[in-house]
């Protein structure tokens, strides 16, 4: 009998900029290969995938077809039952994640219980969400970690109206950042913190994810097994 697989919360913006559907369609389909995957956004409002093509248009098609295609509100995640958190690459996520209060105490569950948390691209910025009460502190403050690059982030036309940078946030509330050249596959491991550079970086560090959460789980096997 095979083992019951680990469940994944895979979180994504609602706002217009929307997820990144090149790197949804990648992370989805590789996590969803070794986990139960749980969609999580804003109040459970549905999501835009943006930059589609004609082939993943298709694929889309298929996906909002399915009951597991709609996302759950972050205020009902039970974050216990979940052994990993994933975030794509989201345009979207510096509107509507960055500052969100209930994403927040989800992501607190996972750095206190040391859970694998993958953040990619544009997603990263959910990480900003961490602060602490005071609005002093970071909670990956000491990470090493990236996510896109001052210089990706320009090319873009709503650069000048982005309300988070966050290759200045992570140097200004203590994080340690490090980018590769533009649009390069470049992903960063520090503790049970995974973060890619862009959306090319999806495949890396979902790939990460999965090995990661796979060392965890034999772990947990072998201190039972040793009781």
């Amino acid at each position: 009998m095979s083992a019951p697989r680990l469940h994944c919360l895979m979180v994504l913006s609602s706002a217009v900029e929307g997820v990144s559907a090149q790197s949804y369609i990648q992370a989805y389909t590789l996590a969803s290969s070794n986990f139960s995957i749980q969609l999580a956004s804003p109040h459970g409002k549905n999501v835009e995938y943006v930059q589609q093509d004609d082939n993943n248009r298709r694929w889309f098609n298929e996906f909002r077809s399915k009951a597991s295609s709609n996302p759950i509100a972050f205020e009902t995640v039970d974050s216990a039952r979940y052994s990993a958190l994933l975030i794509p690459s989201s345009p979207g996520a510096v509107h509507d994640l960055a500052s969100n209060t209930e994403l927040s105490q989800i992501v607190n569950h996972f750095i206190r219980e040391k859970k694998p948390i993958c953040a990619i691209g544009s997603g990263v910025a959910a990480l900003c969400c961490v602060m602490s009460p005071d609005g002093k502190s970071w909670g990956f403050k000491t990470y090493s970690m990236t996510g896109p690059s001052v210089f990706e982030l320009a090319r873009t036309q709503e650069f000048s109206s982005l309300p988070v940078i966050v290759e200045d946030f992570i140097k200004d509330h203590g994080g340690q950042y490090n980018n590769s050249e533009m649009d390069a596959v470049h992903v960063i491991i520090d503790r049970h913190l995974i973060t890619g550079q862009n959306a090319h970086s999806t495949l890396m560090a979902v790939q990460n994810l999965t090995l990661m959460c796979a060392q965890n789980k034999h772990a947990v096997s072998g201190s039972r097994d040793m009781r």
